[in-house]
């Protein structure tokens, strides 16, 4: 399977669940899933936002060398995208819906997806982001992002039910 998390302009939330679920599953063995992650609005091969790297970094996830990819570049390899806010996920459908001669894969906000899996209430759909914030943003929005990964995470063997 292929996951790919979306953001903006894939410098900061979505590197930072790329990474974060890739250690996961790293640390799990897990080596089924294949995760990336893209922007709807890039610079492609910018860097991570440094800020972000280094929230990262503290949980021993190096995301240094992340390039900047754009969305539609990505999203044909995709099984499951998971974006950041229903904004993303809204363009994407309309993306689809534009595109009457592709299928489309399964789209979900990284929040309604997790909520879906782990059979928890949807509180709110959306990962604030962080650009452009102090660091102690950065750090909550990858707080944010990791809670709702350990949920998928708990929660893969129900990925075949899609």
């Amino acid at each position: 399977m292929n996951i790919l998390f979306v953001c903006t302009g894939n410098t900061c939330r979505s590197p930072m669940a790329e990474g974060i679920f890739k250690d996961m599953l790293k640390k799990n063995n897990i080596d089924n899933i294949i995760v990336s992650s893209a922007g709807l609005s890039v610079f492609p091969g910018e860097h991570a936002n440094e800020k972000a790297i280094k929230s990262l970094k503290e949980k021993g996830i190096d995301i240094t060398a992340h390039r900047a990819r754009q969305l539609l570049d990505e999203i044909n390899k995709a099984d499951l995208i998971l974006t950041m806010t229903l904004s993303h996920k809204l363009s994407i459908e309309d993306y689809f819906k534009s595109k009457t001669d592709e299928t489309s894969p399964c789209l979900f906000t990284l929040k309604e997806f997790a909520a879906k899996l782990s059979g928890e209430k949807l509180t709110g759909t959306d990962i604030n982001d962080p650009y452009g914030r102090d660091y102690n943003f950065y750090k909550d929005s990858r707080d944010e992002i990791e809670k709702e990964l350990i949920k998928i995470l708990k929660n893969l063997n129900k990925l075949e039910e899609l």
